[in-house]
């Protein structure tokens, strides 16, 4: 199927690995134009040569801090009039007692996954709309939907960035800019493999053990967590040209964890 997106500009921040990485090749795929940041210079550079090697596309790496100001500039300097904008960013640490979480780690928390793509939309849509299509897919975490404890630094910033983008989507859908956000739920991230890696050392186990034990006691019906490559066909559904009357919706990718009708 042609996603009527061949040639435009797409921004992906936090590209370099898993869910981005995954976005990146499916939007690589489709012939878009891309501009991929993310801190790790080796890392950036090597997903974007494999992905432009495999696909054709043209992959502009952007070694770049997109919560802090100087790194937004720097991203938007190369790409100042992106037709779509792709955002997500490594997850926080799991939080134990929520009584103990620090003021800085809210501060940089809020930073990187509330403000930073707030500020990337505001610097975008305006472009958008004068041009007339636009599309805006935000990567956040199911547990913006569905609170728990040991994400307490993940859930709340992003269920107020999908407040935020919904209230914006229904400002600008008439101009054909749409904005709509992906809450995923466990996956195979660089974060995760390394994160149950070393919880697998401690134990005396394997990281297929450590997911398996996590799959059990969290109930996840699909018993495995998520293909990043998978999740990013669904951005690339969400920015294609067929996506022009979806406004404002948040889509839980999960695995079947969360538990609701709706």
């Amino acid at each position: 199927m042609d996603l009527g997106i061949k040639g435009r500009k797409a921004i992906v921040n936090g590209g370099s690995a898993g869910m981005g990485k995954g976005s990146v090749r499916a939007l690589a795929k489709e012939g878009c134009e891309l501009y991929v940041s993310a801190r790790g210079e080796e890392r950036l550079e090597k997903a974007c040569e494999e992905i432009a090697k495999e696909t054709g596309a043209n992959i502009t790496p952007i070694v770049a801090d997109h919560s802090t100001d100087e790194g937004r500039e720097r991203i938007l300097a190369a790409c100042p009039e992106p037709d779509i904008l792709v955002g997500t960013c490594a997850p926080p640490p799991t939080t134990g007692d929520y009584r103990t979480i620090s003021t800085e780690a809210w501060e940089s928390t809020l930073s990187i996954a509330l403000l930073s793509p707030v500020k990337f939309m505001q610097a975008t849509i305006d472009g958008m709309v004068q041009r007339g299509w636009g599309r805006v897919v935000n990567i956040g975490t199911g547990a913006a939907k569905y609170p728990a404890q040991i994400r307490i630094l993940s859930g709340p910033p992003r269920a107020a960035l999908v407040n935020y983008s919904v209230a914006v989507a229904h400002a600008v859908a008439k101009h054909n800019v749409t904005i709509n956000n992906i809450l995923p739920g466990m996956y195979h991230t660089a974060t995760i493999h390394d994160g149950y890696t070393a919880l697998a050392e401690k134990n005396g186990t394997s990281y297929d053990e450590e997911v398996d034990k996590f799959i059990k006691e969290w109930r996840i019906p699909a018993e495995k967590f998520g293909n990043p490559d998978d999740l990013g066909a669904f951005v690339a559904m969400f920015c294609s040209e067929q996506a022009n009357f979806l406004v404002g919706q948040s889509l839980v990718i999960d695995g079947g964890i969360g538990n609701t009708t709706f």
